[in-house]
């Protein structure tokens, strides 16, 4: 680091992934990672690369943000790198309805598996997805036709999800595969 970091600053590393420094000690920062949450480094620590430092912030050893402003950063921060988690509605006629699958054999049980909970399983899947994609096109050692090729496997799955979106309430929120848009 050629500088000292201030409140507001993106920083990588390469266990937490990205994070945004939000307090200033007079030895540490704490720093808020999507992916470890919020953790203390000594300002001697080399494991940090700063992406982008903020100069907006004259800040020195002490310095704090207000609530509002820290919510508003990491609001920016986690929309812009894909952290949240949209909701998503299921559609009305499946509420409190159940899957059954039925086994081919008569002697055996069929599993009954609540809508929502089936529902909430093909979200999830779809919103890993889109972090692996994301994590595939921001890699930073994967080339450019590397990153093409994963996507085009990525663009299938999303193809043979196709079935379940019967399920979505917003046409938005449909799987597409490579004959959608």
């Amino acid at each position: 680091m050629d500088k000292e970091l201030t409140v507001g600053t993106r920083v990588d590393h390469e266990r937490y992934g990205e994070g945004v420094v939000s307090k200033v000690n007079f030895s540490n920062y704490e720093i808020i990672f999507t992916r470890g949450g919020k953790m203390e480094f000594s300002k001697s620590n080399k494991e940090l690369d700063v992406l982008e430092y903020n100069d907006n912030n004259a800040g020195g050893a002490g310095s704090t943000v207000d609530l509002a402003a820290f919510e508003q950063l990491m609001t920016y921060f986690l929309d812009k790198y894909g952290a949240f988690q949209e909701v998503i509605e299921m559609g009305e006629k499946w509420e409190g309805g159940t899957l059954i699958l039925q086994p081919g054999k008569a002697d055996l049980k069929p599993k009954e598996i609540p809508m929502e909970a089936f529902f909430h399983k093909i979200v999830m899947l779809r919103d890993r997805l889109r972090v692996l994609e994301q994590n595939i096109n921001s890699h930073p050692k994967l080339s450019d036709q590397e990153k093409v090729d994963l996507q085009q496997y990525i663009t299938r799955i999303y193809g043979s999800l196709t079935t379940f979106n019967i399920l979505f309430d917003d046409k938005a929120a449909y799987f597409v595969g490579t004959g959608g848009n």
